[in-house]
C-alpha cells in the first residue's frame, strides 16, 4: 500500500526515474472530468522559490497539455520495470484517438482530485506555478532547435510545486 513519504527525505535519483525508467504525467480536465496521461521522459526535480518542484515539458499538440492547463494539476507516476511495455503504449497513442487508460493494465485512482495509477511504486502530487513555451531566440545552442524542433513545435515547460509523495 501507499505510504505517505516525507518531501525532505526523498533520495531518489532523478536523472534514472525520468531519464531511463520514464513517468506518466496524468492530469483530469476539470470541465469534462475525462482523465489522460502521456509518458515523459524529459524533466527535473529541485527547489525553485523555496518550494521543491517538478519540471515537465509538453508539446503543445500533445492531448495531456488541454488537461494540464484545465486543472493545473497533475501527478507524476513511476513504475516498475514490468510496466515499461504500457509506457511505451501510453507515449505512442493519443487519448485523442482511444481510451488508453481503459485499453491499459492500469487503474486510475485520485488523491484530493488529482488522478494517479495505483500500480505505480512513487507518485508525485503537483500544483502548476509557472508555464512558458520555449521560444527559438532563447536556445543559445541552435543545434537543439535542428535535432528536437525541425517542425518548431516548441514545448511549454511547467515548474509546479510538488505537494505530496506517496510510495509503496
Amino acid at each position: 500500500m501507499f505510504k505517505k513519504f516525507d518531501i525532505d527525505n526523498f533520495n531518489q535519483n532523478p536523472f534514472n526515474l525520468i531519464g531511463n525508467e520514464w513517468m506518466l504525467i496524468t492530469s483530469k480536465n476539470k470541465q469534462n472530468k475525462k482523465v489522460n496521461a502521456m509518458t515523459a521522459s524529459w524533466g527535473g526535480l529541485g527547489i525553485m522559490w523555496g518550494k521543491p518542484v517538478a519540471f515537465v515539458v509538453i508539446r503543445p499538440q500533445r492531448y495531456t497539455i488541454d488537461f494540464v492547463n484545465s486543472s493545473n494539476k497533475f501527478s507524476l507516476c513511476f513504475f516498475n520495470e514490468k510496466y515499461k511495455k504500457t509506457l511505451s503504449y501510453f507515449g505512442t497513442v493519443s487519448g485523442r484517438d482511444e481510451d488508453k487508460i481503459s485499453n491499459s493494465d492500469l487503474t486510475i485512482v485520485e488523491n484530493s482530485d488529482i488522478p494517479y495509477f495505483y500500480e505505480s511504486k512513487i507518485v508525485l502530487f503537483c500544483s502548476n506555478l509557472y508555464k512558458q513555451k520555449f521560444e527559438e531566440n532563447c536556445f543559445i545552442d541552435k543545434q537543439i532547435i535542428e535535432k528536437w524542433y525541425p517542425n518548431k513545435d516548441y514545448h511549454y515547460i511547467y515548474i509546479a510545486s510538488i505537494n505530496q509523495i506517496l510510495q509503496k
